[in-house]
């Protein structure tokens, strides 16, 4: 019998093509009218995107993002981490017809373009992977939301698969554990895990009628309610990496970066480490399980802008442990979870 042919596309959020300012600019017009990002009707987004976030933001973001790709030598390290997982996970399948497509939800590669190519290859069995741990809306909802409606308005539609997180994933679990061997954790006084921060509205719009995500035990356990709540699945994945790296919950914090405003998930990342340093720590070690790949918010968020933070408050040194990118226990993971579906 003939093999099925079948084409893995694997998503990550995006990034601009340059540092330079218009690039960043499109970027986050794109980014931010996402209605799955920001939950306005359209008109109130529209006005506050394009006429107030975008305009005031791009030129200071695009200064960010110089030092980013100076970092990685001119080119986006979101784009070559995810290359690497391509080839990598591409050699694990070679005696299946089965091709590996990366695209980014936002900027290039375009989604649009991507699955054009794979709709051209008349693939019998599309697999969608986001490369979101743990699921929300704004991040992997949004990637099968689109992939969802291109795929839809072809002619012939295939097979189609979606995997919608993995935040208890052994490999990828194991990768972050595994990378954990390159520091030493005794000689640190205090542990974050630093999660990608998300509108309190996000996750409580996750629950049936009057429920709320403070309603549910989101820190301490995952139950058939909160399994699909961004807050439950990032304290899942911080107990399972802590059980494996023999942590007490008193050596640990789980915290949330990059917010807007009050109203995102607490603790606050950036409050942590200040509270930290003014209690007397000198050395953090910080985890941030929601990015498989390093980029803007762990080498510059983490890497810079806290040990600044840090500093200013008595602190000595934040030492970012670096993302899973294209560790072979992670590529492990991959290969599990895209065999589970083929």
């Amino acid at each position: 019998m003939k093999k099925k042919r079948i084409g893995l596309l694997l998503i990550q959020l995006g990034t601009p093509d340059s540092p330079k300012t218009k690039d960043v600019r499109r970027y986050l017009s794109e980014f931010l009218n996402d209605p799955r990002v920001i939950d306005l009707p359209w008109l109130g987004r529209k006005l506050l995107v394009n006429g107030i976030i975008v305009p005031f933001r791009a030129p200071k973001s695009a200064k960010i993002y110089q030092e980013l790709f100076d970092i990685s030598e001119g080119v986006s390290p979101l784009i070559t981490h995810t290359e690497a997982v391509v080839e990598k996970l591409q050699a694990r399948f070679p005696d299946d017809d089965l091709t590996v497509h990366m695209a980014m939800r936002y900027q290039n590669p375009a989604m649009y373009d991507v699955l054009e190519e794979m709709r051209k290859e008349n693939y019998d069995h599309i697999v969608v992977l986001p490369l979101f741990p743990q699921y929300a809306s704004a991040s992997t909802g949004s990637a099968i939301d689109l992939a969802m409606d291109i795929i839809r308005k072809w002619w012939v539609v295939p097979q189609v698969s979606t995997i919608n997180q993995f935040w208890d994933n052994e490999g990828y679990i194991d990768s972050i554990v595994e990378r954990t061997k390159e520091f030493n954790i005794q000689d640190y006084d205090h542990i974050l895990f630093s999660y990608h921060g998300l509108p309190d509205r996000h996750v409580d719009k996750v629950y049936e009628g009057s429920d709320l995500c403070t309603d549910q035990p989101c820190e301490t356990e995952i139950n058939d309610k909160n399994k699909f709540c961004y807050k439950a699945t990032c304290f899942a994945t911080t107990r399972l990496i802590a059980d494996k790296l023999g942590l007490k919950e008193e050596d640990y914090t789980v915290c949330f970066q990059s917010r807007l405003d009050k109203k995102w998930l607490t603790p606050f990342a950036d409050k942590v480490v200040e509270e930290q340093g003014k209690a007397g720590a000198k050395k953090l070690l910080v985890f941030s399980p929601a990015f498989v790949a390093d980029c803007l918010e762990t080498l510059i968020e983490i890497g810079d802008e806290y040990q600044e933070i840090f500093e200013e408050h008595g602190g000595e040194k934040v030492q970012l442990v670096p993302s899973s990118n294209s560790h072979d226990r992670f590529i492990d993971g991959l290969e599990e979870l895209v065999r589970d579906r083929i």
